[in-house]
């Protein structure tokens, strides 16, 4: 029994245009099934995909905070020409600059055309066979727990853990990483930003919420109402959701 990531969930005022602007950041497409936008690869709409973890844009019609999200995208690049150049091509979709206390550091940190953080890493070996999506991140206290609440939560592989940053990535060795890293921050504000996880065919869905509710998970109440998909909190208070079976 185990649970995978399939897509990124984001809030948004104009979930259309935040659609178009990560299809556009990613060199992916923009699809509209329904009230939501999602953001896959190019050739048509596959859902869920077989390896990677895809965006789905919500419309909301609360603005976000000033608050930082807990958990943001950082984007890879193949040299210092590919990095500069995504930044140019990135502001000029909409993208702004954004200062998140990161200091001198080699990677950019902008925003999107709602203001949600993102990073533009400089090239890095660990990296170059993610596709445009390096890592989705989650800001924490304890990375050495979200290791083991996240580790069997989901079938990846946890590559690394430390007291500072605690990694994770497919057991396919393919997509994104998922990272948790060491922040002094609380979480305060409801995020605009999560993981949707999704269980494998022939797996009952209630049976893993169960399991996850046993590993330290909690029910969430976000107004969703009477829907098909169960929202709950790690250990810390991070949102996610568990889509039903398609």
């Amino acid at each position: 029994m185990a649970l995978r990531p399939v897509q990124v969930n984001i809030k948004a005022l104009d979930g259309s245009a935040v659609g178009r602007f990560w299809a556009e950041a990613l060199g992916w497409s923009a699809y509209s099934p329904g009230l939501t936008t999602y953001v896959g690869p190019v050739g048509g709409l596959v859902w869920p995909d077989p390896v990677g973890v895809g965006i789905d844009v919500v419309p909301v019609p609360e603005p976000r905070t000033a608050t930082k999200n807990r958990m943001h995208l950082d984007l890879a690049t193949t040299s210092a020409t590919h990095q500069a150049e995504l930044v140019a091509r990135l502001r000029a979709l909409g993208a702004t600059p954004a200062d998140v206390g990161q200091g001198d550091v080699p990677w950019t940190v902008l925003a999107d055309p709602e203001g949600n953080e993102f990073c533009v890493l400089e090239p890095r070996e660990i990296y170059r066979d993610t596709g445009p999506i390096a890592a989705m991140v989650i800001d924490c206290a304890d990375p050495r727990a979200m290791a083991r609440f996240w580790g069997e939560a989901l079938d990846w592989t946890v590559h690394a853990v430390t007291d500072d940053q605690a990694t994770m990535r497919s057991a396919q060795g393919a997509g994104p990483y998922l990272e948790f890293l060491r922040t002094p921050d609380a979480k305060t504000v409801p995020d605009r930003i999560h993981l949707d996880l999704l269980p494998y065919p022939g797996d009952d869905g209630a049976v893993e919420v169960a399991r996850l509710r046993a590993l330290g998970a909690t029910d969430l109440d976000v107004g969703q109402g009477d829907v098909a998909w169960t929202c709950l909190a790690d250990p810390e208070g991070h949102e996610f959701c568990v889509l039903a079976l398609p």
